[in-house]
């Protein structure tokens, strides 16, 4: 007999426990749209408001942050106040969030506003997910329960990103903060019409939390963002900016480190850098982010420069990679739920996956491509993006304790949300850059003899032509560098797992042998010996 799924205690008790769960996925769907600033209308956005891209996506980073810093305090905050208290806070937080975004033209405002943004986003999706998880799964399965969140998660930022620039072309960036807007006012008269406020728990005052800490962990992160976004502007270390967001950095994490070994209840326990395999994890987030951005990057790149595809074309491959991650979580839940198997294939194949779309988009590389080219790779870049996010994150829920996950989801999203994005972008940006100097000068150095031999081509024609060749060939220059780290850091993970696979089965097979027991003799020979 199936175990009885027990109801969502927040909502009344006329609504049937299936009508609760997809009320709670649709709020929490709803709270991921809000993004603050919405990267896909960067560029409209910047032009409208007078400031260079960078502002713009410095912004959306900081929403980001926001949503990365609040995690070890989540848990203390959902002891402290009622679930429908923190969504009567969240929606109106969130809308007036929106408004000052819509109509303000500072820049830092609108950094701190997003901020603010992203921390109450967080707050309130961590409040769906948290009260949905015993619905979903009655065993509190996580190999059940995190596949369901990752769909949600993942699949907004997909869809997010489809309803803005749909939105854009139809009208301007700014409508897409009044559909977000109107979504939560939805959500807002959700929560009064049908929730109710009960206390399930002790109230647990927000005592002992080290606020210190949250606020040097978060111009840390601040500082490294601006580093990588702003890097390239600046002009790097000839710039002050740089250096002093260096030196902010350096010290940050230094007064952290201190902290952490000084104080009784720091903001992130150096214990959760001890649990084992955890840094390895961490390791293979930043590897998996830092793959991903050649999409962002050089894709994009390769799409609006070369092939001349409108953003609404540019931004369909979102349904591809849509498609991917549900085929990923299916395949997580199959082998970890079902199967009840391990991690190591299943991180073998996302990151094998992640590679193969490196080396398709490498010999995709062609002046005259169409678009369908491009929807098998993108496939595969999603369902490698679901399989590795979602399976390294039900390890680390699987083998963290409870007191110490909260901080180890914090150090994690310092990668997945944060650092890493930014970062793999200025490389590959910078990179790019370089690449493109080079071969140029390549080139173009017979241009002046080729114009001698073709006199009814102007010297515009030549420069435009040259000007895309060097574009194609940089960026199959630097599609193969990536192929060639990515070749190489996949052959370390295999290796890795032949050679464990191998340890273990000698091990076990060690054990298996009968064990010979050493001859000893008895007391009778030893007293007619002596």
């Amino acid at each position: 007999m199936a175990e009885p799924r027990p109801q969502i205690p927040y909502f009344k008790e006329f609504l049937p426990t299936p009508v609760c769960i997809g009320l709670s996925l649709f709020f929490a769907m709803v709270f991921q749209f809000n993004g603050g600033v919405f990267l896909p209308a960067a560029t409209q956005m910047s032009s409208a408001l007078g400031c260079i891209q960078e502002d713009v996506t410095m912004a959306a980073y900081a929403s980001f942050i926001g949503m990365t810093v609040i995690f070890p305090i989540l848990f203390r905050l959902k002891s402290r106040f009622t679930t429908r208290s923190i969504f009567m806070t969240v929606c109106p937080v969130l809308i007036l969030c929106n408004l000052i975004t819509m109509h303000t033209d500072n820049i830092f405002l609108m950094i701190c506003v997003c901020f603010v943004s992203g921390f109450f986003r967080m707050w309130g999706t961590f409040e769906c997910f948290s009260n949905t998880r015993l619905s979903i799964t009655p065993s509190g399965n996580f190999s059940v329960f995190y596949p369901v969140i990752y769909i949600i998660v993942l699949e907004s930022i997909q869809l997010s990103g489809l309803v803005t620039m749909h939105i854009n072309d139809w009208a301007n960036w700014q409508y897409m903060h009044w559909f977000v807007i109107g979504m939560l006012m939805v959500v807002w008269i959700c929560v009064m019409c049908l929730t109710r406020t009960i206390r399930l728990g002790k109230k647990i005052p927000l005592y002992g939390i080290d606020w210190i800490g949250l606020l040097l962990w978060t111009g840390m992160l601040f500082a490294i963002v601006f580093i990588c976004i702003y890097g390239d502007f600046y002009d790097w270390l000839d710039s002050v900016q740089i250096r002093s967001c260096i030196v902010i950095a350096v010290v940050s994490l230094l007064i952290n480190i201190n902290r952490m070994t000084s104080i009784r209840h720091p903001y992130i326990d150096p214990q959760v850098f001890r649990y084992k395999k955890f840094p390895v994890v961490l390791f293979l987030f930043l590897m998996l982010c830092l793959f991903l951005t050649t999409s962002s990057v050089l894709q994009n790149a390769f799409m609006t420069s070369i092939l001349q595809y409108d953003t609404l074309n540019a931004i369909s491959l979102n349904w591809c990679v849509f498609a991917g991650i549900l085929a990923g979580a299916g395949i997580v839940f199959f082998r970890q739920a079902v199967l009840k198997k391990g991690y190591k294939l299943l991180i073998s194949v996302g990151f094998t996956l992640i590679v193969m779309y490196q080396y398709y988009m490498y010999f995709l590389i062609y002046p005259d491509l169409n678009i369908e080219s491009l929807y098998l790779p993108n496939f595969l870049k999603g369902i490698g993006h679901g399989v590795l996010y979602i399976s390294l994150t039900i390890y680390v829920a699987k083998h963290i304790p409870f007191k110490h996950f909260f901080q180890s989801l914090c150090v994690l999203s310092f990668i997945r949300t944060s650092i890493a994005t930014p970062l793999g972008a200025a490389i590959l940006n910078r990179w790019m850059k370089h690449l493109q100097r080079d071969n140029w000068g390549l080139l173009s150095r017979n241009m002046d003899n080729l114009h001698e031999w073709m006199p009814d081509v102007s010297v515009i024609q030549l420069y435009n032509e040259v000007n895309t060749q060097t574009m194609l060939t940089s960026l199959k220059e630097l599609f193969g560098w990536v192929c060639l780290l990515g070749t190489v850091f996949l052959v370390i993970v295999l290796s890795y797992r032949i050679w464990r696979d191998r340890h273990l089965a000698a091990l076990k097979m060690l054990h298996s042998l009968p064990i010979k027991k050493r001859y000893r003799p008895s007391s009778v020979h030893r007293i007619s010996k002596n």
